[in-house]
């Protein structure tokens, strides 16, 4: 039995696609009610153990308030109890590098960590820039406002979730990828203008970008360090783990942008 944590997630819903569409059995773990889900809190630890009991394989995703990783710390522990054997973190690209004199995604780090001393078989994935990070700017797209631009000119490996999903569920349902850290990259490096270039092609409409930096004094500092680690290009590298991995190129942004471009409809 596999535990998919973060089910109606960006990730974890594509991953519950795909363990569906191969009849491998899972638990779809949701915080909110949802149907055909155990609903759970990282927060409740009997909630965890309910979650967890039968489960031999988490993929575990967090997305705590505040950069923190006590919400994976707690699955850690619960998952140790229950008798687990494997944990596919997603994690992200740069975690445990130095910048500024701070380290970029700590509380990634520790989570990693954490799961490596508990003993369990572990795949860390750690993609780009996803390319539906575009999604939620879909009511300025529509109505020609600029969207904020916190990368600057900084070139991403911009990646399609469906790809970090299809790489989860191969390290979920096989033991070739255990003990392994993947950096996970589409296939080409784009500034968030050519994004906004590409999403407006495709959509036929002028999508503006503008200087986004005044948002980061709103932001954890933690967050804020990632963001000036990209800023200054680090970001800027492709890998080939998902070729090597699925047997098939990334998919590109413009693919992702043709096969969602109903999601920045005027009636989606």
């Amino acid at each position: 039995m596999i535990l998919i944590t973060g089910a109606t997630g960006t990730i974890g819903s594509h991953v519950v696609r795909l363990l569906s569409e191969q009849g491998v059995p899972f638990r779809a773990m949701s915080r909110r009610a949802q149907p055909g889900h155990v609903r759970a809190d990282f927060e409740d630890p009997a909630s965890l153990e309910r979650a967890l009991a039968g489960v031999d394989t988490v993929f575990l995703v967090t997305v705590p308030p505040r950069p923190t990783a006590d919400h994976d710390l707690a699955l850690v522990r619960a998952a140790r109890a229950a008798g687990v054997r494997k944990i596919v973190k997603l994690s992200a690209i740069g975690s445990g590098g130095i910048f500024g004199g701070q380290s970029i995604g700590a509380w990634h780090v520790a989570a990693e960590e954490a799961i490596e001393a508990a003993g369990f078989a572990w795949t860390m994935l750690r993609p780009g820039s996803f390319a539906s990070n575009l999604l939620p700017h879909r009511a300025l797209i529509l109505a020609g406002e600029p969207v904020p631009n916190l990368a600057g000119d900084a070139r991403q490996a911009v990646i399609d979730p469906r790809d970090v999903a299809a790489v989860a569920v191969a390290a979920l349902t096989g033991d070739a990828h255990d003990g392994q850290r993947y950096d996970l990259s589409g296939p080409e490096l784009l500034t968030f203008a050519d994004q906004a270039s590409i999403l407006g092609r495709v959509l036929g409409r002028t999508v503006r970008i503008a200087d986004g930096t005044d948002i980061l004094g709103q932001l954890p500092a933690e967050v804020v360090t990632g963001i000036d680690w990209a800023r200054a290009g680090g970001t800027a590298y492709l890998t080939d783990h998902v070729r090597q991995i699925l047997g098939r190129p990334a998919g590109t942004f413009e693919q992702w942008v043709r096969d969602h471009r109903t999601a920045f409809a005027e009636t989606p």
